[in-house]
């Protein structure tokens, strides 16, 4: 057992404090972008929405916010009153009257607390679903479909959270001082494999994929894709219409089983040179090494993670802040324990990674417009974005924190295009002229 440095009382009102800390930031990143709005159109959005547009934009934005604040709300003050009535603790100190197996106690303990966090945020997703999103003509799902959804994925999820905290705890067990080190390689390789088969074992779990038909669109597609010396030789379709209205695409897997799938709302929304456009910029992001640097970026960070786990782990104060009767150190309180101390530390880490991830969009911008496809894309953007009825003038404060991927107008500006598509410039033109 491990020396405890650090009395259990000081970690368990550190662990109080990230919450109600985390939880006002995330406020006031939201009241920041409400400090953004305005019932008059912004003369920047003019080439993409109307003013009718703009209001019902401005609707689903300020829904969307009221409903994540009761959302969070309710998440927070449940977490806090787990944790003051120490019923995590409660919870392991029953399971330990079922078995003391150091595997399967922390699974049946994962297993049970997944269920009960599935089955308290159903209600939300539900409302989220067949209210809101039903409400501004999102919703394509069916109640059953649903449901179906919601049952694959406590399955899936239960599945890969069960395989990650079974290959800990046996690793732990075989080798408490090092099994950072091979859990690092086990987890490292899993989450290669996950990628690698992710569109043909998980995809197919929820959605249809269909190579896209003959036609001028896959002839245009496969031309871009030789014309830019990016090995691919076909193209998928997914049936995101099913459940929603609102489109996307995605380049999932490499190697042999790299593909790129576009959701057949995308095909619906857009013309063949805009999807040609998402194209060559998912391409850019392949030629300019953004995946395997993501991937050995995330690697890198997980193995830092499990290092500083490693040297918690042992630490009877984690158990107990969480609980825990025993004075023993648990495995899997520890765990949750140190991925609540730890949320600080990813918060920042991922506001790093945000900045380069934006970065990397831009590079995959630049790409698309040197093959000439620069106005095509800001075109299908904007198409996308005003379907969605995305934020379109978020707070840069929040943009430098949260954002992924820049806003629309930060793209086009950096790829020297106005709000306005060519045809509307040349109307505005046009317009000029005739008035003298």
């Amino acid at each position: 057992m491990r020396r405890t440095f650090v009395d259990y009382n000081a970690i368990f009102w550190a662990i109080i404090g990230i919450i109600v800390v985390g939880f006002a930031w995330d406020q006031i990143r939201s009241a920041l972008n409400r400090s953004m709005m305005s019932d008059t159109l912004p003369p920047e959005l003019a080439g993409i929405y109307d003013k009718d547009a703009y209001a019902r934009q401005q609707q689903y934005q300020r829904t969307n916010g009221k409903f994540s604040l009761i959302d969070n709300s309710f998440s927070t003050l449940l977490l806090l009153v787990v944790l003051f009535a120490g019923g995590l603790g409660f919870l392991e100190n029953s399971l330990q009257q079922v078995t003391d197996n150091f595997i399967l106690l922390p699974l049946l303990f994962t297993i049970i607390l997944l269920f009960t966090i599935s089955l308290l945020n159903l209600p939300f997703s539900y409302y989220a679903t067949f209210v809101i999103e039903e409400k501004f003509g999102f919703n394509k799902s069916t109640k059953t479909t649903f449901f179906l959804d919601a049952l694959k994925n406590l399955i899936l999820m239960g599945i890969l959270i069960s395989v990650v905290v079974g290959v800990i705890a046996l690793l732990y067990y075989l080798s408490p001082q090092w099994f950072w080190v091979w859990a690092w390689v086990a987890l490292t390789l899993f989450s290669a494999g996950l990628n690698y088969f992710y569109s043909q074992l998980i995809v197919p779990l929820f959605n249809k994929q269909t190579p896209l038909e003959e036609g001028d669109l896959r002839d245009a597609l496969l031309d871009l894709a030789k014309k830019a010396d990016f090995p691919i030789k076909d193209v998928f379709v997914i049936d995101g219409s099913k459940r929603s209205s609102k489109a996307n695409a995605y380049f999932a897997g490499f190697g042999k089983r790299k593909r790129i799938c576009l959701y057949d709302t995308l095909i619906d929304d857009l013309d063949t040179e805009e999807i040609a456009a998402v194209l060559a910029h998912e391409i850019g992001h392949y030629k300019k090494k953004h995946i395997p640097i993501n991937l050995a970026l995330s690697t890198l960070l997980q193995g830092f993670q499990l290092w500083l786990l490693s040297l918690l782990l042992g630490s009877t104060a984690l158990a107990s802040a969480m609980g825990s009767q025993t004075g023993s150190p648990s495995l899997i309180l520890g765990l949750i324990a140190f991925s609540l101390l730890f949320s600080p530390v990813s918060e920042f880490l991922s506001v790093g990674l945000n900045v380069l991830s934006r970065r990397f969009e831009y590079q995959a911008d630049a790409f698309a417009a040197h093959y000439g496809y620069g106005q095509a894309l800001v075109d299908g953007l904007k198409t996308i974005s005003a379907k969605a009825l995305s934020n379109m003038t978020p707070h840069p404060v929040v943009v430098f924190w949260s954002y992924s991927h820049p806003p629309v107008l930060q793209r086009m500006q950096a790829l020297g295009i106005s709000s306005f598509t060519e045809k509307e410039c040349t109307a505005a033109r046009d317009a000029l002229d005739s008035d003298g």
